[in-house]
């Protein structure tokens, strides 16, 4: 096809079909997969469905240009094979052509360790803290922070990792050059500091629906894990774990009050499946590599923790004012007046018990 023909080399190649063509194409990664980007490109026959599809964009194609305003932006190409190229995209049915990269950080070095942090764009106010505070702790345990820049979870993730100097990922369905949400302009100038923003679609693409749905597969994959902030029954967020799991990734969900529609979803993972968590160690603890323990979570101990049963029998039975006798201990506790006094030995030694003439009780305060 006109235009087509002018097109050489496999990074040419790769970024004619990226703007020829819509993310996630199967059918496209099949021919590409097959006999390369460039081959694949002039083998497309103008009759073929793929070529009316993409005769329809042909105006819009000029590898140059793309190429000019990636350099304009400080942003750079890279394809599969490239040593920044993230693996973790591999396992997908149709990867990415090619990505636009904008920032300082190493893409597959930042991936190699990473967790993508999403949920609701409605967020409550827990959720945002709780993202917040999981951006934050994932970022300090040398977790790459991958999100997608919307507003609520995605945000907040973003936010909590940066908080910390830590590196974050923002994946994007429109062009590098378009932020998105506009709001979220500032904050994605600040990403690329030290992180990453990227997209599989080429500068000036505009954000739509589908797309959205493209880059949620991205993010389900650069990954090793994901964690659900938030989440109502139906949700994008959900989707991007149902893929993370389709993918053999780890799946992490946020609890939140049984009473709240936006905590929904993350109920229903859990339920399906996905591990529960509430803060980064555990987060950690299930994605990271093994021996990335978190600390236990106990309540405060009590005295007598530790005794052995009929000693707890006896401390609970002891009273704090009016001291009784063993016999009386033996008749409340319903043991022998023989295991008592063996019981209130051990509580005196260990100070839970002290004797008052013939009776015993316990010593104040405990």
């Amino acid at each position: 096809m006109t235009g087509i023909a002018t097109v050489r080399g496999e990074r040419a190649a790769r970024v004619a079909w990226a703007r020829l063509t819509e993310p996630g194409d199967s059918g496209v990664a099949a021919q590409i997969s097959a006999v390369g980007a460039e081959e694949a490109l002039h083998a497309v026959g103008a009759e073929t469905t793929l070529g009316q599809r993409m005769a329809e964009r042909l105006a819009e194609l000029d590898v140059d240009r793309d190429l000019a305003i990636a350099r304009r932006l400080g942003a750079r190409l890279v394809v599969p094979g490239d040593a920044e190229w993230p693996v973790g995209l591999d396992d997908l049915e149709a990867p990415p052509v090619c990505l636009w990269v904008l920032g300082g950080a190493r893409l597959s070095d930042v991936t190699t360790r990473s967790v993508a942090v999403v949920g609701a764009r409605a967020a409550t106010g827990y959720g945002v803290h709780v993202a917040k505070e999981l951006g934050a702790g994932l970022a300090e345990r040398g977790f790459g922070v991958v999100s997608g820049a919307a507003y609520g979870i995605d945000g907040a993730a973003h936010e909590g990792a940066l908080a910390v100097e830590g590196v974050t990922v923002a994946v994007l369905a429109c062009g590098v050059d378009r932020p998105y949400p506009s709001g979220h302009a500032g904050l994605l100038r600040r990403v690329q500091v030290d992180g990453l923003v990227i997209s599989e679609v080429p500068p000036g693409s505009a954000p739509t629906k589908w797309r959205f749905l493209s880059r949620n597969r991205m993010i389900a994959t650069l990954t090793q894990g994901t964690v659900v902030v938030e989440a109502g029954l139906r949700s994008g967020s959900r989707n991007t774990a149902r893929l993370a799991d389709d993918h053999l990734r780890v799946v992490c969900a946020v609890p939140g009050p049984v009473s709240s529609a936006v905590s929904a979803g993350c109920h229903e993972l859990v339920r399906g499946g996905a591990i529960l968590v509430t803060d980064a160690a555990e987060v950690a603890e299930a994605v990271g590599p093994i021996g990335e323990l978190a600390p236990r979570k106990e309540g405060a101990g009590q005295p007598g923790d530790d005794l052995e049963p009929n000693h707890r029998i006896v401390l609970a039975a002891l009273p704090t004012r009016k001291p009784v006798t063993t016999e009386e201990l033996a008749r409340l506790s319903g043991l022998s007046s023989t295991e008592v006094r063996g019981a209130l030995g051990a509580l005196d030694l260990a100070g839970l018990a002290r004797r008052h003439g013939e009776g015993w009780r316990r010593p104040p305060g405990r």
